[in-house]
C-alpha cells in the first residue's frame, strides 16, 4: 500500500528554516530494514515512523531513525510528531487552542503539550523522559580542537570545560570561546575518532556564550558524521543535556530557569529552542523542551 507522509520544519515558525522532519503516519507492516532504508531516503536528521499505541489511552507509538541508525529519543521529533497528530487527529476544523499528545518511545512515555496559535505555528513542549547523566570524560582539549579545526586556546570560556552527557543519546559538549570560533568549526575526519570515538552515534554539541539574538543564552552547532548527519540544525536532546552543564558551570538558583538556543544559523537553518529547567535542594528536578513546528510539504510513498 501507498504510505503517506508529511515534512515539518521544527523549532521555527518559518518554512525552509529550522530542523526538517519527515514524518510517516501509517507505519504498519513495515519492518525495521524497511524503516532504515525510508529514513536513509529522505536522508534528514530524523524521520518518524508513527504506529497504533499499546495502550489505547495514548495517541501512538513512535520509532526513530537517522539515515544511519535507530534512537529512542529525539527532540524535534517529539514537537514535531505532537504538533501534526494535534492537528490531523485532534484539532481538525476545530477550535480547541491545546492538546495533549502522548508518544509511546523506545526512551519511555512522552507527554506533549500542544498550543495551538491561529496567527503563528503551534507550539510544543514536553518533560524529558528521563534527566541527563554523566556519560564519561572527554578527550583532551587538544584533541577535541584538531577534530574541529580549532585552535586548543578556543576551548573553554570563563569556567566551563567539555563534559560528556548522556539522555539516551550521548554527547561531547564542546565550550567555544565565542562567534567566531564556532563558525570555523568543522569535522575534520582525520582527527575525529581521536576526539570523539569510533562509535558511529559519536556526537559533538558545541556552545558558547554569545548570540546573535539578544534573547538567547547560547548558540550551539552539533555534528554527529556517523549517524548520517554532518551537522544537525536543532537538536532538542542535547538541549536537555545541557540543562546539567548550566547547573554545573553557572550555578543558577533554586526555581525554574529558562534559557533559548539559537542553533543552525551556520547551516541557513536558523532555530530556536526553549529550555526550560526546575532546580530545587540544589538538584536537577525536571527539563522540559519546547518549540514551535510547521507542515511544509505532504506526500505519498508509492511501496
Amino acid at each position: 500500500m501507498n504510505r503517506p507522509y508529511v515534512v515539518l520544519d521544527v523549532f521555527t515558525a518559518a518554512k525552509m528554516q529550522g530542523n526538517p522532519l519527515a514524518v510517516i503516519s501509517k507505519a504498519d507492516g513495515l519492518n525495521d530494514a524497511a524503516m532504515q532504508s525510508l529514513a536513509r531516503e529522505f536522508n534528514l536528521s530524523e524521520t518518524v515512523f508513527v504506529f497504533p499505541p499499546s495502550n489505547s489511552s495514548h495517541t501512538a507509538s513512535i520509532r526513530i531513525f537517522t539515515p544511519n541508525m535507530e534512537l529512542d529519543f529525539a527532540g524535534h521529533p517529539t514537537i514535531g510528531t505532537a504538533v501534526l497528530l494535534a492537528e490531523e487527529r485532534i484539532w481538525g476544523n476545530a477550535s480547541l487552542s491545546d492538546a495533549l499528545i502522548v508518544l509511546e518511545a523506545k526512551g519511555g512515555l512522552l507527554r506533549v503539550g500542544v498550543r495551538r496559535n491561529p496567527s503563528e505555528a503551534a507550539y510544543a513542549e514536553f518533560d524529558a523522559p528521563k534527566l541527563p547523566e554523566e556519560a564519561g570524560f572527554p578527550a583532551h582539549d587538544d584533541r577535541l580542537a584538531a577534530a574541529l579545526g580549532l585552535a586548543p586556546s578556543e576551548i573553554g570560556f570563563e569556567n566551563h570545560k567539555p563534559t560528556r552527557y548522556s539522555v539516551g543519546p550521548s554527547f561531547t559538549f564542546v565550550p567555544v570561546q565565542g562567534l567566531e570560533a564556532i563558525r570555523r568549526a568543522r569535522v575534520v575526519h582525520a582527527h575525529w575518532t581521536a576526539g570523539f570515538g569510533a562509535n558511529t552515534a559519536a556526537a559533538a554539541y558545541l556552545y558558547c556564550r554569545e548570540t546573535l539574538k539578544q534573547k538567547c543564552g547560547f548558540h550551539a552547532r552539533m555534528f554527529a558524521p556517523g549517524m548520517g548527519m554532518p551537522e544537525d540544525p536543532a537538536t532538542g536532546s542535547a538541549a536537555v543535556a545541557l540543562a546539567s552543564i548550566i547547573q554545573r558551570f553557572d550555578k543558577p538558583g533554586e526555581g525554574v530557569q529558562t534559557c533559548i538556543i539559537e542553533q543552525g544559523i551556520e547551516m541557513g537553518r536558523p532555530s530556536e529552542i526553549t529550555l526550560e529547567f526546575d532546580i530545587k535542594d540544589s538538584k536537577l528536578r525536571t527539563v522540559r523542551i519546547g518549540g514551535q513546528a510547521v507542515v511544509v510539504m505532504r506526500g505519498e510513498i508509492v511501496c
